[in-house]
């Protein structure tokens, strides 16, 4: 009996040893007393929402669901004219105001100063014969020749023409001395204004052209050829070409035999034997619960640290979501 017990006993702590053995397995790794180290995790793609930034009528979509684009290709246009009006307004608007500063800063013209300073000279002469009138006038009053009404009609002649004189004297001066400095700042100011509005509506109409911001391939066609859209719209779906990334977790008894920079390979089911080259890019400094999506419901309160392997130029056949093996590029070398 108490071999039979024995031989139970024996059984019992094999297959408890097994099990334990067998769990870095059924975790996606092999543990780190093995020489062969692999992680299982899956492809991960970034997708880009596109849409227009400004507000229109969409004229055009040059692209459908499943075209391959390259950076900076036509995907769609919105229908141009009323930008182009507005450019057009703006246009305008900064060569008045350019027009304006440009007269400022000229000054009055030669034939312009020579007006003024006629004007000035012909009221020199009017208040040199308003003096002669009222002089006339003050010497005829004593005598009794002329009524005091008069002599007051003549002084107020010559004052008024004193008066026009030094007003056309300070005209003369104004057109010689040319524009005031902070009559030309604010015109600059204000042409600068109109060139950034100009600028605005120049970008508004480029904005209204919508082009892949990198090479993809069309996920989704959200839109169609006449709809009034808003900056905030989805009008296509991208997937990026690159970068393709995996993303794995590693139980923390094999963070030692990985870290950033480190070599990998990674296959996939659909061509187990064609290995990409990647690197392993980030390892997160947070542990994290297992996720669902890669274990046994037994296993998920494991911790383990999630990371992403950059691949390098990655094929078509890497899709979003696929499930693939990132083994080390030391334990690979010599194999297909």
């Amino acid at each position: 009996m108490k071999k039979i017990l024995l031989v139970l006993a024996l059984i019992a702590a094999a297959g408890a040893a097994g099990w334990w053995y067998g769990l870095p397995e059924k975790l996606g790794w092999q543990h780190a007393q093995n020489d062969a180290f692999a992680l299982y995790g899956n492809v991960d793609i970034r997708q880009v929402s596109l849409g227009f930034r400004v507000s229109g009528r969409i004229a055009e979509l040059a692209v459908d669901e499943g075209d391959v684009v390259k950076s900076g290709a036509v995907l769609a246009k919105l229908d141009a004219q009323p930008f182009q009006y507005a450019e057009r307004a703006a246009d305008a608007n900064v060569a008045a105001l350019r027009a304006t500063l440009d007269k400022l800063k000229a000054g009055a013209r030669p034939t312009e100063i020579a007006q003024a300073r006629a004007v000035y000279n012909e009221s020199l002469a009017d208040l040199k014969n308003a003096e002669l009138g009222y002089d006339r006038a003050a010497q005829l009053r004593p005598q009794g020749t002329i009524s005091e009404a008069n002599l007051d009609q003549a002084t107020a002649a010559k004052a008024m023409a004193a008066a026009r004189a030094d007003a056309a004297n300070e005209a003369l001066k104004l057109l010689e001395e040319g524009s005031r400095a902070e009559d030309i700042a604010a015109a600059d100011a204000q042409l600068k204004g109109a060139e950034a509005a100009l600028a605005t509506a120049r970008t508004s109409l480029e904005d209204a052209t919508l082009r892949a911001p990198n090479d993809g391939v069309i996920l989704s066609r959200v839109r169609e050829t006449g709809a009034i859209v808003s900056p905030a719209d989805t009008v296509f779906v991208l997937s990026l070409v690159e970068p393709v990334w995996i993303r794995a977790y590693v139980a923390e008894p094999d963070l030692g035999r990985i870290h950033p920079g480190t070599k990998v390979k990674v296959t996939s089911d659909t061509r187990p034997n064609d290995a990409y080259d990647g690197v392993v890019g980030f390892i997160s400094p947070v542990a994290e619960f297992t996720p669902k999506s890669v274990e046994t419901p037994e296993l998920r309160t494991d911790l383990v640290y999630r990371l992403r392997v950059v691949i390098d130029k990655p094929g078509p056949d890497l899709r979003q979501g696929m499930p693939v093996t990132v083994r080390l590029a030391s334990d690979m070398a010599g194999t297909k």
